[in-house]
């Protein structure tokens, strides 16, 4: 992931929570103009910063980093309903979410 993916990948989460640059920011101990430096490739977080930024968006490094998934938070999920389920009901579970792929 280049500087630039990491930069679209932060504002296109950041805008799925619903949340502005600037509360993000505020809301994550920083300066306001924190994750729209980040976002326009003024600066990038430090390892520590990534991490915050990830809890702050409820996802894994992992999550944040996997851009083929569009909405980490929401896969996340599915996979922890999914990993309790007994395997008669994951195969319905497979069926169903091949069928919504079409």
């Amino acid at each position: 992931m280049t500087e630039k993916d990491f930069s679209l990948r932060l504002a296109q989460l950041r805008e799925k929570k619903g949340v502005s640059a600037r509360d993000m920011s505020l809301s994550m101990g920083q300066n306001p103009g924190y994750i729209n430096n980040i976002e326009s490739g003024k600066s990038m977080p430090s390892l520590c910063g990534i991490f915050y930024i990830c809890e702050y968006l409820g996802m894994t490094p992992k999550d944040f980093f996997d851009i083929e998934v569009q909405n980490p938070s929401k896969a996340t999920d599915l996979y922890r309903v999914a990993r309790e389920l007994p395997d008669e009901q994951l195969e319905h579970l497979i069926a169903l979410a091949k069928g919504l792929r079409k």
